[in-house]
């Protein structure tokens, strides 16, 4: 199968960059499969997994939240707001951030405030759903 070139770059480090096969991508309109010669597209990423495959081997899922893919002749670039390895996800923590974000649900006084916290409530759901066996 046919290379190409993948960027996952989040704020705090780089978390993978090399030739791929292909890269599942958690668009904002559904999951997008990109694979080599892919046409140009650029779209907005919702919270997710993107599995990215490599070398016939076992798929590598990263955890996103937010952030643009870009995708030109020259390969496949994602620019995460957060982004992190499935296998480093802390279930202790993870838990304990739900927890504290279901609170400020039930806490928030205005429409906005409700808003983004139902955002990030979700956001830390789909992280829970990603590392569940």
């Amino acid at each position: 199968m046919a290379t190409f070139t993948f960027d996952l770059v989040s704020p705090e480090r780089v978390l993978f960059s090399g030739p791929v096969e292909q890269v599942v991508v958690p668009g904002d309109d559904g999951d997008m499969t990109i694979l080599a010669n892919h046409a140009p597209v650029m779209t907005t990423l919702r919270a997710g997994i993107v599995s990215v495959s490599a070398d016939k081997g076992a798929a590598r899922r990263l955890y996103v939240r937010g952030g643009f893919a870009d995708v030109t002749a020259a390969g496949l670039t994602i620019l995460a707001e957060k982004a992190t390895p499935v296998e480093e996800i802390n279930l202790e923590a993870l838990a304990t951030d739900i927890k504290n974000a279901e609170d400020d649900l039930k806490d928030a006084k205005t429409e906005d405030a409700r808003e983004a916290a139902r955002t990030t409530l979700n956001a830390l759901k789909t992280m829970q759903a990603a590392v569940r066996p």
